[in-house]
């Protein structure tokens, strides 16, 4: 997983409420056992309108997605994530999110920043304008250009896991020698367990 830090750019406008995972990517697209191309389905039925925010060459590339309360609702599909990874957003700013949602975004390397619906407003207006926002987690601030300074919160583990790139595994990772040393004695005492062979 990639390390997140400071993410920095223009933000995709979109600060609708209520999205759930369905719309972020539809349940026919989750037939596919990789997470790459996924971003060719995120947020297909509202891409179908004309004029629409995901498809406007001046959001092309955008690394920050502005949402609107309760977002990544309904489902619990991971794939959501991932297809939102793969249009290249490394972070949504909503006010609140699903639970399930949040928690699959860091996983896949993505950060949620909760701030409150001025905060939300305030970006939705710098964004419309093309102006650029960075979002940095080491001081867990959001600014723009224009002086705007917004604090978050967020989960001292999640900010450890999105900094150092870590991601379920990777983290599993990190404790192989222990693991290793674990299953050396086991296997030394239950060699059972091991050969499948009890003694």
């Amino acid at each position: 997983m990639e390390k997140i830090s400071q993410v920095s750019g223009r933000a995709i406008p979109f600060g609708a409420k209520n999205i759930d995972t369905d719309i972020i990517i539809p349940a026919k697209w989750l037939k596919t056992i990789t997470r790459e191309g996924l971003g060719a389905g995120a947020f297909e039925s509202i891409r179908a309108e004309d004029g629409n925010v995901f498809d406007d060459p001046a959001y092309a590339g955008a690394p920050i997605l502005i949402a609107g309360d309760n977002f990544g609702c309904g489902s619990s599909r991971e794939h959501a994530a991932w297809a939102i990874g793969d249009l290249g957003i490394r972070a949504v700013i909503a006010p609140s999110y699903s639970d399930i949602f949040s928690g699959n975004a860091v996983k896949n390397g993505i950060l949620p920043i909760v701030l409150p619906q001025a905060a939300i407003d305030r970006l939705m207006t710098v964004a419309q304008d093309g102006s650029p926002i960075t979002v940095d987690l080491e001081t867990q601030t959001v600014t723009t250009q224009f002086q705007d300074r917004f604090a978050f919160d967020i989960d001292p583990f999640r900010k450890h896991c999105l900094i150092n790139g870590l991601d379920e595994v990777a983290l599993t990772l990190e404790y192989q020698d222990a693991i290793g040393q674990f299953e050396d004695k086991r296997g030394a005492t239950q060699s059972w367990v091991t050969t499948g062979t009890q003694v």
